[in-house]
């Protein structure tokens, strides 16, 4: 499948759409035949044409210039008076009349000062309900930037020494670049001669890669005798709940499935839907649909030809990301009654998140700073460690955590067979494989991440540690600087050699060390903290805690 083009995006038109029509013509549809239908592939299928055809009779696709699609605040009444607004600017243009265009400006001003009083009603809303939830609070603030997600293409991208003009290789070369960026730790350590992978449970699966010297096996997990884990059956309440709750706002995946559509038939479409998740538990098979990533380039500043100065945003099928919010909630449940994470692992886990890791960490310093003591850190950044996680190693520490045999072969299915397309300005790529790393932009993927680090801080010896995501700060504190940095360096090692056994690589040049200190005398050159190749990382002091 080459690039596709388009002289304008497709988007539902939905102008003369018919809600009432629209979930008639969905409940005449046999829905229930999905249970006679053996393969989840065929049931999928069976369930996305039927759907999609109905939908494109009641909202076709159109090719047309596209605003921004949605905007909470905006009401259907500021829609109807909208159209009356360009209605009446075609009938003043039509008939020439300073009558009628004044009518229009009257209008016009009107429409505007309602939109801004609707929009600042709107916010004051929001930021009223969520003073005590950052998070919250900042997704508002960034709403308000009224940035859209889908950016433009550079004019040109530079792959080494070659600049390419051309859209179509643009978006071809963004994806080859984004469905490599996880096979950094492959690229920068040589793959060992002497190397087989280890069996798994199951004939035939291979879980674990070797690490013979230099690649240090995954520290063993914490709770070898943690209860046997195995799905258990979905519900349709807990689907009609999750499809009524689906954000409108939100762009289909390459399926075409609309959020919006969804969530209006969920009545109607939860039993089907529960059943296809159902027949995913039985031969442990998803649709290859919820496989697929749209992913659009956005830049986060710098060289604009440089491929490296762009972040993928993944859009995924939406009905994928409900059937895994499924087995995120079965999994969450299971970790959190066996306290399966380690305490101090704060990463998208409830009661926990980024001020609360924060806090615990400060505290620490600061009571080491009141004792009179030294405290130095390095802060770790890992080189695109949610696109560079093992597969393997991924199913082999579900196992080691009790994951029944049903369980790791759903997820051996689960990370096969993965593909990406670029997708922007109208113009798609042809899809690429993606072998490693965690599905950005999924549910599962955040739990997975967390699964595989978990354990690292095990490594951390005499020093303390926090992680958050992809984020880890190790540090300590003592009466001698001496001690402290050699104690600092003993843990970083063998953090490293952590990280190099789960195969993600350090990011050196983004590491960093930091001394606190407020009264305590100053060395002139204090010991450099190095990586495992002899680097030296770059050295803060602070003062200012």
């Amino acid at each position: 499948m080459g690039p596709r083009s388009n002289d304008h995006p497709s988007s539902l038109s939905n102008a003369h759409f018919c809600e009432q029509a629209f979930l008639i013509d969905l409940a005449r549809v046999s829905w229930k035949d999905i249970d006679l239908i053996p393969t989840v592939e065929d049931a999928w299928s069976f369930f996305k044409s039927n759907f999609l055809a109905i939908l494109n009779k009641h909202a076709p696709f159109k090719k047309c210039r596209t605003k921004n699609r949605y905007s909470p605040w905006f009401t259907p009444d500021l829609t109807a008076l909208d159209q009356h607004k360009n209605i009446l600017l075609q009938t003043a243009i039509a008939s020439n009349s300073p009558r009628d265009m004044q009518l229009f400006r009257e209008v016009r001003n009107q429409y505007t000062q309602s939109v801004r009083k609707a929009k600042a009603s709107f916010f004051k809303q929001k930021f009223a309900s969520c003073s005590s939830n950052s998070k919250t609070f900042w997704d508002t603030v960034k709403s308000m930037e009224n940035k859209s997600t889908s950016s433009q293409l550079p004019t040109a991208l530079r792959l080494g020494n070659t600049v390419i003009p051309d859209k179509s290789m643009i978006i071809k070369n963004f994806n080859k670049h984004f469905s490599t960026a996880g096979h950094a730790f492959l690229l920068a350590t040589p793959t060992p001669a002497n190397c087989s992978p280890n069996p798994g449970p199951n004939p035939g699966q291979q879980l674990w890669p070797c690490f013979p010297p230099g690649y240090p096996a995954p520290p063993a997990a914490t709770c070898p005798s943690l209860p046997s884990f195995s799905f258990t059956q979905i519900r349709i309440a807990d689907v009609l709940k999750e499809l009524q709750n689906l954000d409108p706002y939100k762009s289909a995946g390459l399926d075409n499935l609309d959020p919006l559509f969804l969530k209006l038939s969920a009545a109607i479409v939860a039993t089907p839907i529960t059943g296809l998740f159902k027949l995913s538990f039985v031969p442990f098979e998803i649709p290859k649909d919820c496989k697929a990533a749209a992913v659009i380039p956005l830049f986060k500043g710098g060289d604009t030809l440089d491929p490296n100065c762009y972040r993928p945003i993944s859009i995924l099928p939406c009905l994928s990301k409900v059937f895994e919010s499924q087995i995120n909630k079965q999994i969450t449940d299971h970790f959190e009654s066996h306290r399966t994470f380690s305490a101090v692992q704060s990463g998208f886990r409830a009661g926990h998140g980024c001020t609360s890791a924060t806090l615990k960490v400060l505290n620490d310093i600061i009571t080491a700073i009141d004792k009179r003591q030294y405290c130095a850190a390095v802060f770790i950044d890992l080189a695109k460690a949610f696109d560079s996680a093992n597969h393997r190693i991924l199913i082999g520490r579900l196992n080691s955590l009790g994951f029944s045999n049903d369980c790791l072969a759903w997820f051996t299915n689960y990370f096969a067979d993965r593909v990406q397309c670029v997708k922007s300005e109208g113009l798609l790529s042809g899809p690429l494989a993606v072998s490693m790393g965690v599905p950005q932009g999924s549910i599962l993927g955040r739990i997975l991440f967390s699964v595989s680090i978990n354990d690292v801080a095990l490594a951390a010896g005499d020093s303390l540690i926090h992680l958050y995501a992809d984020d880890t700060i190790l540090y300590t504190s003592g009466p001698s600087l001496d001690t402290v940095l050699t104690n600092l360096q003993t843990s970083f090692n063998a953090i490293q050699h952590s990280f190099r056994g789960l195969q993600l690589l350090l990011n050196a040049s983004k590491t960093k060390c930091m001394l606190f200190n407020r009264s305590l005398p100053a060395p002139a050159r204090p010991t450099s903290i190095t990586t495992m190749d002899g680097s030296d990382l770059e050295l803060w002091t602070t003062t200012n805690i």
